[in-house]
């Protein structure tokens, strides 16, 4: 009965992390049928845990999603930690040792910051030292600004790159911790590091950026820690000792890239470094900011000439992250690679990069060397090479650079497309989830947009362990919560002018962080983020006033949707909607919250402010027959979602969404607002083969589109590429935003089913809740929870049969819900048949412990596709056996179908008058088409 995935604060052995509550998670594979009855947790000073700081002693009550932890830590101190389980089976279980260590917390620093007595952008420098003896251990503490990376006697520290990282250099600045032990040798020993701008001091920002936003000059503090065997400690930290050139790096920046001239890295006369203050205004804090690392590599696809005569390389996959090639050339060679996302026709596209360069330059020295860049990265699947003379595919990889988070989720179909859509939308995450969740990885932007983020948190957080990314990203939020009066910008950190707070850019402050409650059951996220949760709302209450509407403030609205009359970016729908809706659903949250946390009077507060939002929500949006006034498909998506609706009025807006829907050619017209619900409403109020429809649809605008003209990622626009193969003129246009990947989440949630419960976060309990549909013939999906594996698939066999398999981790328990079914005709394979099924309407609900479970039954609705003349033509010529049926009753249908699409209407029978096809001619179709149903599914 192994015990695995230890944890503390959502990492494994955290080296040097901001400490101040330990939360414990650990997963126990038990046998299926056993229960766990008990646990126990001890943290000791030693790995044979001797020295015991905390034994919680053997409870009923803790479990491993999150046991939290407070105690005074020490600075400089490595905690070893480890589990026992108990099992009603009488099986008893300990766990292997984990650690986690602190950094340096409030301890003092004996180092000072040095920087170049010249004015050097990117300034190297460098401390040898002699150790009497090979050390038993040794930490790096460090810190840089702008960017630094750091050597110890020439080895590259830590793994890992662009530290210390992006957040608000005003309030804190992040201290890397790093075990060095092994670097160390008796003898002379030199640590170094180089320095560049990077997002602290480089070009950065909208519209062309600022440099210096945060300081002046670049800046370098480190303390090497090192413990000999004899007991004594050595510290040798950054002072005017030091000595310091120019490296060999002549320029750098986010946006720009970078220029490497390896000709200067031969010796040059050296200064003594310069004592110097702070050269920001943040305070020195361990670090929170999971390192970037290099997750994956990739080697060159193909090698293309371009019409125009570039050499480009392809490497199959947009990405972030950068290039690295083995230089061998002439001394004073420049070899140069450009990066981009899109080729144009077939040549090297660069526009919708706006003024972002994205340039790796390397100026030989005459010497083979394997080269990279330092203090940047690209956002690119493709490099236009220049300088290389011959180009050998095995000598060069790119680097797939983004924040180190765990693989936890995987979702397949049965059709290709959509499973190139699940990757596209992960490739979305790996490309963005780099120090902060940026919206893009290319352009002159990259920044954290909050809306983007909230949208996508709950797919994010299927795809990998997100609890500690977002835990930082959450902490830089407050800290800039703190000098708007509780107002969240749009943006975090926030790097951009401007004073406008947006709803659902702004409500980040309250959906994220209930969303990571409920996705991993760590209450301590909420308790840290409470301040900033009810500031958020206390500020728009404050614009709200004793109306409880939120309006007339600018707001982004339902972005990039397609129903906008004016061509607004902001879409069709009405912007104080939105805005009010958002407020009820933060206030809504923040109730929720309260009750988590105990804090009752402001669960009564929140809980009655809530009502009055939605009360004021309905007589000003809501007509008294129960319409909603701006008639668009995200007026309706989102009352519905944040439960503003009384229960007599939601089927009609369902209806209404559905209608509208057909309306726009069985379309979407949503944005960034409305797009993440679309599917999920559809579904629970009846019209599920029409949420499958649009998830399904291969033309403009749908998810399926951008994967039928190649898309690797999501676009941030529906139509992003044009029919012909050409960029959108639209000027702002990335080709790797995942906003719209959020549709995975329906996916995961719907589809396969696999749903949490607000009520048992952290899946200790969770449901299944499968939604199958005959146009896929199955789908499957696994979610590593913090309860263990959960596994949900169903696949529709010819004859109609719907076959289901579940997986339920150990110590856990699933609510079942069976769609169209009855108990009668439930077949059962498993070693512990379910004996309380329940019929609930048209579904079986019933309870499932842990263990394989599978079912299979005949629906009591027909999943499998019946046709007629009524049909969506599209779906007609879809299947290839259903269109041989209408291509032989109607054989130029193929040249008559632009008029039907044309106006929007779907059907041959409604398109007689344009189509000119006879009745005789479709009735005749619709009894084969008929017959053909009836044999197949056995009718």
């Amino acid at each position: 009965m192994p015990i695995l995935k230890m944890k503390c604060n959502h990492i494994a052995n955290p080296l040097g992390f901001d400490m101040q509550t330990a939360v414990l998670s650990w997963v126990t594979e038990g046998e299926p049928g056993m229960r766990q009855t008990k646990a126990a947790v001890r943290i000791a000073l030693d790995p044979d845990m001797r020295q015991v700081v905390y034994d919680s002693g053997e409870r009923e009550d803790i479990d491993g999603i999150a046991h939290p932890v407070r105690l005074e830590w020490k600075p400089r101190t490595r905690y070893y930690w480890r589990v026992r389980v108990w099992t009603d089976a009488g099986a008893v279980a300990d766990s292997e040792i984990a650690w986690f260590e602190t950094g340096k917390r409030d301890e003092a620093w004996q180092a000072r910051w040095i920087g170049s007595p010249e004015d050097i952008e990117h300034p190297s420098f460098a401390k040898a030292f002699e150790l009497p003896a090979a050390p038993i251990s040794a930490r790096l503490y460090a810190c840089g600004v702008g960017l630094y990376e750091a050597q110890l006697n020439g080895e590259h520290v830590g793994g890992e790159y662009l530290t210390p990282g992006c957040n608000d250099y005003d309030t804190w600045l992040q201290v890397q911790t790093y075990d060095v032990t092994g670097l160390l040798r008796a003898g002379r020993n030199e640590l170094s590091a180089i320095l560049g701008p990077g997002w602290a001091l480089g070009r950065f920002g909208l519209h062309g950026g600022k440099v210096r936003m945060y300081g002046e000059r670049p800046a370098f503090l480190a303390e090497l820690v090192v413990r000999m065997a004899d007991g004594t400690e050595l510290r040798i930290g950054t002072d005017a000792s030091w000595q310091t050139v120019a490296s060999a790096i002549t320029a750098s920046g986010i946006y720009d890239g970078e220029t490497l001239d390896a000709r200067l890295q031969a010796p040059q006369e050296q200064r003594a470094a310069l004592e110097t203050e702070q050269p920001v205004k943040g305070r020195l804090t361990d670090r929170r900011s999971l390192p970037v690392v290099r997750k994956e590599t990739r080697r060159v696809s193909d090698i293309v000439t371009t019409p125009q005569g570039d050499t480009v390389l392809d490497f199959g996959q947009n990405m972030a992250g950068w290039v690295t090639f083995r230089a061998n050339a002439p001394a004073g060679t420049e070899i140069v690679l450009e990066f981009s996302e899109f080729m144009q026709h077939g040549e090297f596209y660069t526009d919708n990069l706006l003024t972002a360069k994205q340039t790796f330059t390397y100026i030989s020295d005459g010497t083979t060397a394997w080269v990279r860049p330092h203090f940047t990265y690209f956002g690119f699947r493709y490099a236009r090479v220049r300088g290389l003379e011959y180009i050998e595919p095995e000598s060069l990889e790119a680097w797939v650079l983004y924040s180190d988070m765990e693989s936890t989720g995987e979702l397949e179909t049965s059709n290709p497309l959509v499973n190139r859509l699940v990757q596209n939308a992960l490739w979305g995450q790996k490309s963005n989830f780099l120090e902060v969740p940026t919206d893009c990885p290319q352009r002159d932007e990259r920044l954290g947009w909050t809306g983007d983020a909230q949208v996508f948190a709950p797919t994010a957080g299927f795809y990998m362990d997100t609890a500690a990314f977002f835990s930082k990203y959450l902490f830089d939020l407050a800290c800039e919560q703190t000098k708007l009066n509780g107002a969240v910008p749009t943006v975090i950190p926030l790097m951009i002018g401007g004073g406008m707070y947006s709803a659902a850019w702004g409500d980040a402050a309250t959906i994220i962080p209930w969303q990571q409650y409920v996705q991993f059951g760590d209450a301590s996220i909420l308790e840290a983020q409470w301040d900033s949760m009810k500031s958020w709302v206390e500020y728009v209450r404050s614009r709200a006033g004793e109306t409880h509407l939120w309006k007339n403030d600018p707001h982004f609205g339902d972005w990039l949707a397609l129903d906008s009359t004016t061509g607004s970016l902001s879409g069709g729908t009405l912007q104080d909607l939105i805005a009010t809706a958002y407020y009820a659903n933060s206030v809504r949250l923040l109730a929720k919250a309260a009750e988590v946390l105990g804090r009752k009077e402001d669960e009564r507060e929140y809980t009655n402010l809530f009502e009055q939002i939605r009360e004021a929500f309905l007589k000003e949006f809501v007509t008294p027959n129960g319409r909603i006034v701006s008639v668009t498909q995200t007026a309706q998506i989102l009352p519905l979602y944040m439960e503003l609706l009384p229960e007599e009025w939601r089927q009609g807006a369902a209806d209404t969404l559905a209608q509208l829907v057909v309306k726009a050619g069985y379309r979407l017209q949503t944005g960034f607002v409305g797009t993440p619900f679309l599917c999920k409403m559809l579904s629970d109020y009846g019209h599920r083969d029409l949420a499958y429809k649009l998830l399904l649809n291969e033309e403009l605008p749908g998810w399926l589109y951008p994967v039928k003209m190649g898309a690797t990622t999501v676009w941030e626009r529906w139509d992003s590429v044009l029919p012909d193969g050409s960029m959108a003129p639209h000027g702002m246009n990335s080709l790797n935003h995942y906003a719209y990947g959020s549709i995975v989440t329906w996916m995961v949630q719907d589809m396969a089913g696999i749903q949490p419960m607000e009520n048992a976060p952290g899946y200790r309990r969770f449901r299944l809740a499968p939604k199958p549909n005959g146009r896929l013939r199955h789908a499957k999906a696994r979610y590593d929870s913090r309860a263990g594996t959960i596994e949900s698939g169903w696949s529709l066999e010819d004859d109609g049969t719907l076959r289901l398999e579940f997986v339920v981790p150990f110590h856990t328990e699933a609510e079942l819900i069976l769609p169209d079914c009855e108990p009668g005709r439930i077949r059962y394979e498993g070693a512990r048949k379910p004996s309380d099924i329940v019929q609930d309407g048209a579904d079986c609900r019933m309870k499932l412990a842990a263990g394989t479970h599978r079912f299979s039954y005949a629906p009591t609705v027909a999943y499998l596709p019946r046709y007629n003349s009524y049909s969506d033509l599209r779906d007609l010529l879809a299947d290839e056996r259903i269109a041989a049926i209408v291509r032989k009753h109607i054989p130029d249908i193929d040249r008559k179908q632009g008029a039907v699409f044309g106006m929007k209407l779907a059907s041959m029978r409604e398109m007689q008058f344009v189509t000119r096809i006879t009745n005789e001619q479709l009735d005749a179709m619709d009894q084969e088409l008929d017959y053909y149903y009836k044999s197949t599914v056995g009718v």
